[in-house]
């Protein structure tokens, strides 16, 4: 099963840590440096055309991805958790 980000770009279920609100956890030192350092090392993939709405954390193997997306969190949540 795969989760659809936005913009044709899809991830495997099993793959994802985290689904996290931009707005709220962003407020957080710890989050942004986090962010910071993913985007330093080339782990961030930005899938939104408009101002991302939340970050998408995958793990593949020892591989950690940050992929923004424009839909909201609850959005990717209800995907996630839908029968495709």
């Amino acid at each position: 099963m795969y989760l659809h980000l936005g913009q044709s770009v899809m991830v495997p279920k099993k793959d994802v840590v985290a689904v996290l609100d931009l707005d709220n956890t962003s407020q957080s030192y710890l989050t942004r440096e986090f962010l910071s350092a993913a985007e330093k090392a080339g782990r961030v993939v930005n899938v939104s055309d408009d101002l991302p709405k939340s970050f998408v954390v995958c793990q593949s193997g020892d591989k950690v991805t940050v992929y923004l997306s424009q839909l909201n969190s609850a959005t990717l949540r209800g995907r996630s958790e839908g029968p495709f």
